[in-house]
């Protein structure tokens, strides 16, 4: 065991020394932070992108104004963007802070995009919104925009991949409902679509709403901002997950790296400090609908219309991105709007949907959109396949991502350092990741119906008080006086006491001395710092522990669960959306029409058919077996004629064929195929190298890869495949 070091007098001058330097120099950062801070309030639309870009269009002009704007990325240097690819758009999560972190980075969403050839768009919003905008304006807005998108590129091949960050998520979702012709893949990212599901001891801010009383306390909120609801308190709910860094690591790991760290950090505070506001309705709407309410997944929630809005009635895929180190968004508010759409993956599929989700293992919220470092070779993989999604079979699937080094086959057909594959699941794998039970759901239940009638209680005897007292520069002022925005101005300009920072922070630039890294106080510090964050996370753990048990006792209460009128007895869960006859009696009348279809079409339909059959034994698709067909579309003029869109609705029809009658649909293949011997030996060669380019045909897959074999007419001919396969294995020369 190493003997602890005697400090010397010269270790404690020098540690002395830096250490007074380094409080300088970090009280100039909070100086420079406050300047930022306030250069950034008073720009019209400020944001972080780093990407220049164009307005295109501006919301406020519309005939249904809102605060949000349209604008094309403008690429950088050496980025060649393919007019012919599928635009993305990005949208940025209006969640209290500014936009931009979708482009905050090279690294980041857009900048993958591009790299990828995508032509690039930004959806982004103004601090103040339009008065009287609501959530159902701004939904109208982002249609608009991807409109003109689409009609800026109508040689693209699939309309626009749009991606959704945190709450940006579903609100494209409910555009996605609305107008599903307007959207190619969606991704979601990060994305709370049913927010009242997570497991016990983890992920305590669901029970938050509960906690308080439910959605009364955002409508005071909004009342005490005269009709406006501060951001602030958003990014505030944020900072509370995580006090040891809200109140101590994040400043230190400024002070203790200050020479290398005060970039970052001022670039992220630029971000992390633009708070924005949000009309008192739009709030209302999300709290009320979305988090205490978890109406979405339900199709509770209603247009002014009455238009139900629907998940199920989203025909693009959907790719869910979310990660079990994110305490927002876990997985299970990430993934549970699956359960609670459908009863089985049959249903999934009968409602026509592809579903792909990919669950990172440790990254944070914000590094699910920033894609710094760990979570780069996720979006760097949907960037560049984003095609082979698009024409996945319907299901659910989960995306694996596979070192290129550890590929022993078709490495010459992957981009990149990943290999992508998507492989069919099932509910009970979603299931399998944990989430609520029934006493869970009828908790939550409970808290919903409480909210809703002290929301009541507030308006009818509270508000009406609450709103003739404010006025509003008595709001602007309480906005001034939030913790979030005077931790800024107390280094501001306008506080005198700061006046001497700067010109000390350039004296001690000049005579910077910092210390040894053995010099024993830097243990000592490091080790003092250590002792506050572990005395702050117990604290975190215990008051976690404390809210959950506190609202599962006052909630899973039967006396109080009774007198609201949940039954604690029954086996169904609280909420459940509605089933569809006419559903139904639409999907009869599609197998029907399916059925008269199995023996019509030609080669195209015959070579989908037989792909189709045989990666079906395979459990999944990769990214080597797609590049493969596009090389063969490119190779062949006929097969290129074949756009993507009528290429995905050509391998949905077969899929569907095969899925009602498989044996039907196989029998008729020979029909389907040209009479020449020799051509359809050239086909089965093409569909054999297509298959082959993911890895070895074994197992389940090679004999059926024999039955294809057999019904192009070749099997008499020429030695059976699962023969060949043996004799490759004996005599691999």
């Amino acid at each position: 065991m190493p003997q602890p070091t005697i400090p010397t007098f010269a270790d404690i001058f020098a540690y002395s020394l830096d250490a007074w330097q380094r409080s300088v120099l970090f009280l100039d950062i909070m100086r420079q932070r406050a300047e930022q801070y306030e250069e950034h309030t008073t720009r019209t639309a400020p944001h972080v992108l780093d990407y220049d870009a164009e307005l295109l269009l501006d919301g406020r002009t519309l005939a249904r104004p809102a605060n949000y704007a349209l604008a094309r990325i403008v690429p950088p240097g050496g980025v060649v963007i393919d007019p012919l690819k599928r635009p993305f758009v990005v949208v940025d999560p209006r969640a209290g802070h500014g936009p931009g972190i979708g482009g905050f980075k090279a690294d980041s969403e857009i900048g993958v995009a591009m790299k990828a050839g995508h032509p690039c768009y930004f959806i982004g919003f103004l601090p103040e919104p339009v008065p009287g905008q609501t959530i159902e304006d701004i939904a109208h807005a982002e249609a608009v925009f991807l409109e003109t998108v689409i009609a800026r590129h109508p040689q693209a091949d699939g309309k626009p991949c749009v991606i959704g960050n945190c709450q940006a998520g579903w609100a494209v979702m409910i555009l996605a409902s609305l107008r599903p012709e307007l959207f190619g893949p969606i991704i979601i990212a990060g994305t709370p679509l049913s927010y009242w599901a997570g497991v016990r001891g983890q992920y305590p801010m669901r029970y938050s709403g509960g906690l308080l009383g439910g959605s009364w306390m955002t409508a005071l909120t909004g009342d005490l901002g005269a009709g406006i609801f501060d951001g602030a308190w958003l990014v505030q709910n944020f900072e509370n997950q995580n006090p040891a860094n809200t109140f101590w690591t994040k400043q230190y790991n400024l002070y203790s790296k200050l020479d290398t760290e005060a970039e970052r950090y001022l670039g992220f505070e630029r971000w992390w400090g633009g708070h924005v506001r949000l009309n008192a309705e739009e709030m209302q709407f999300i709290v009320d609908e979305l988090f205490v309410g978890n109406k979405l997944a339900a199709g509770e929630i209603r247009t002014s219309d009455g238009t139900a809005i629907d998940l199920r009635n989203i025909h693009s895929p959907i790719v869910v991105f979310c990660s079990k180190g994110d305490n927002i968004t876990p997985p299970q508010q990430a993934l549970d709007w699956i359960l609670d759409l459908y009863d089985s993956v049959d249903e999934i599929r009968a409602h026509g949907q592809t579903i792909v989700y990919a669950i990172h293992e440790k990254v944070g919220h914000l590094g699910i959109f920033v894609s710094a470092g760990v979570a780069k070779k996720e979006h760097d993989e949907f960037a560049s396949n984003i095609d082979l999604i698009d024409v996945l079979p319907p299901g659910l699937y989960e995306a694996v991502l596979e070192p290129v080094s550890e590929v022993a086959e078709g490495s010459d057909l992957i981009v990149g350092e990943w290999v992508m594959r998507c492989e069919a699941r099932t509910l009970e794998d979603i299931r399998a990741l944990g989430g609520n039970d029934l006493e869970d759901e009828r908790r939550f239940a409970a808290a919903a119906k409480v909210s809703d009638i002290n929301l009541a209680l507030y308006r009818t005897y509270l508000q009406p008080a609450v709103r003739a007292m404010v006025t509003p520069r008595m709001a602007e002022a309480l906005r001034r006086m939030h913790p979030l925005r005077l931790q800024y101005e107390v280094f501001g300009p306008s506080n005198p006491f700061v006046a001497w920072i700067e010109a000390a922070a350039e004296h001690v630039r000049d005579n910077r001395k910092p210390t040894a890294a053995e010099n024993p106080f830097q243990a000592l510090q490091e080790n003092m710092s250590q002792q506050i964050v572990d005395g702050l996370e117990t604290w975190r753990r215990t008051m976690e522990r404390l809210s959950e048990e506190t609202f599962r006792v006052v909630y899973g209460s039967p006396l109080l669960q009774s007198s609201l009128g949940i039954d604690s007895k029954s086996d169904r869960r609280p909420r459940k959306p509605a089933k569809s006859h006419l559903h139904e009696a639409l999907l009869d009348a599609r197998i029907a029409s399916l059925r008269a279809e199995i023996a019509a079409g030609g080669l195209r339909e015959a070579l989908a058919r037989a792909l189709l059959f045989v990666g079906q034994a395979r459990g999944g698709a990769d990214e080597r077996g797609f590049e493969a067909i596009r090389r063969l579309r490119r190779a062949h003029p006929t097969a290129s004629q074949l756009s993507l869109p009528e290429f995905k609705a050509l391998l949905r029809k077969q899929y569907f064929i095969l899925l009602i009658d498989e044996e039907a649909a196989l029998a008729a293949i020979p029909k389907l195929l040209p009479e020449d011997i020799e051509e359809r030996r050239s086909l089965f060669n093409a569909l054999r190298d297509v298959l082959q380019a993911s890895g070895a045909i074994t197992g389940a897959a090679a004999e059926r890869m024999e039955r294809v074999e057999s019904l192009f007419g070749l099997g008499g001919e020429t030695v059976p495949f699962v023969a060949r396969l043996h004799a490759n294995a004996r005599h691999p020369d």
